[in-house]
Formats: C-alpha cells, structure tokens, sequence
C-alpha cells in the first residue's frame, strides 16, 4: 500500500488499485489492508494477510472479482 493523504495505491495479488483510506488513518506505507468496495476498512498484520490470500486462492475462482 502506498498512501497519498486519504488515498493510497493497493496492490493485490499484482492488481493495482486506488483505495479511500479514511477508515484506516493508521494505515502506512508497506502496511496490508482489507479492501471493500473501495474503502480500507482494518490494517492487518503480514501473517494475517497472507493467510487470508492463501484462503482466496484457494477457493476456484476466488480472485476472480479482483482481476475482473
């Protein structure tokens, strides 16, 4: 994540996106965020994060949305 005042640039899984990042003041450059209808709405931690990509990866079709 990359922030520039309320906005910031999220990657997922290599996808770039521009993302509000009101929701997450505390939200900082290199952090994870959780992304919804673009909004950050929580800050995770790394172990977190990619746990919960490995889960989406591994549902068929589970990144299908974010590519789409």
């Amino acid at each position: 994540m990359d922030r520039d005042g309320e906005m910031g640039m999220v990657d997922f899984d290599g996808l770039r996106r521009e993302a509000c990042l009101s929701y997450t003041p505390e939200a900082r450059l290199g952090d994870y965020v959780i992304v919804h209808v673009g909004f950050a709405i929580s800050v995770l931690d790394e172990d977190e994060a990619l746990r919960t990509l490995a889960v989406l990866r591994a549902i068929p079709g589970g990144l299908d949305e974010i590519s789409g």
